[in-house]
């Protein structure tokens, strides 16, 4: 891509972002937009297709704080006239992803600074090093706290355990070829949903489903954890809704650390009780009608 191509795209329009907008509500956009319009998702719309490009274009820029910085600085000379929109030929022919149509124009010896120096006061460009590549890839949960290897532009690589969704590998030297070295190839990680665990930071997260009897007498209950074997936890008499125990040393594992496993209680209530049941629990409930766990609710509620 040339570069007035280039700088003549509103990149913030493109992605749905504000120019003031900071790192943080760019990656939410950029998340929220990729997870709508990402391949898998749209096989067959040419022209999803070409609008999943042209976001994951803009958020390859914005993302970054020099590309943002060289990209506004070239937009803001362009217009105010300092340099001419028409200045191209310092892009090349795209990758096979989006990062790849205009990375060389921030890397190497070919960034927008250098474009600056070489109109307002001159410059050597020496060989132009090969463009950025960018690919993606979606793998299961349990790929991603055990990991895996993937195959990716020609390269099998391997997913190290515990990565995160949307985390970033860099393969160093694998992207396309040029006088002045490779580039890089990028690869970002998808994470897909798992039916029982969820991750935040280090730490796993569970619901476990109790009857009323083992939260209110207590009970040992076995837990299944992503290793594949089941721990027991002790649920103490008396236990509310909504208590989190903790299991250490469970959760995920990486270089820096391993997490635990939180389980959260949740007392599941039958649907239908009849018979000596329905008895059990009026007698219950006579025994127990000096328990009022509203007592004090109304007097709260004025505060």
């Amino acid at each position: 891509m040339a570069a007035n191509d280039l700088y003549s795209k509103d990149l913030y329009q493109i992605l749905g972002v504000k120019k003031s907008d900071d790192a943080a509500q760019i990656k939410k956009q950029y998340r929220k937009l990729a997870r709508e319009l990402h391949p898998d998702k749209t096989k067959g719309d040419k022209k999803l297709e070409e609008r999943f490009k042209a976001v994951s274009e803009a958020y390859e820029v914005l993302s970054d704080d020099k590309k943002r910085t060289d990209y506004d600085q070239m937009r803001d000379a362009i217009s105010s006239g300092r340099v001419p929109p028409n200045m191209g030929g310092f892009g090349g022919p795209g990758g096979f992803s989006a990062q790849g149509d205009f990375s060389d124009l921030f890397t190497g010896g070919n960034g927008a600074n250098d474009i600056f120096s070489t109109l307002f006061g001159g410059g050597h460009r020496g060989p132009r090093r090969g463009q950025d590549l960018q690919t993606e890839t979606t793998i299961s949960f349990r790929n991603a706290f055990f990991g895996t290897e993937i195959n990716a532009n020609g390269t099998t690589t391997r997913i190290p355990a515990g990565i995160k969704d949307g985390a970033k590998i860099k393969l160093a030297g694998r992207g396309a070829p040029g006088q002045g070295g490779n580039g890089d190839l990028y690869i970002i990680v998808h994470v897909t949903k798992h039916p029982v665990f969820r991750r935040e930071e280090l730490n796993l997260h569970m619901d476990l489903p109790v009857t009323f009897t083992e939260a209110a007498l207590g009970a040992d209950v076995k837990v299944p954890t992503m290793d594949g074997d089941e721990v027991t936890v002790r649920i103490a008499p008396g236990t509310p809704n909504g208590r989190t125990l903790r299991v250490k040393g469970r959760g995920v594992k990486t270089t820096k650390g391993q997490g635990d496993l939180l389980v959260t209680i949740v007392v599941a209530v039958p649907q239908r009780v009849d018979g000596k049941a329905k008895e059990a629990l009026e007698l219950f409930a006579e025994a127990t009608n000096d328990f009022n766990p509203r007592a004090d609710l109304s007097q709260r509620a004025k505060a």
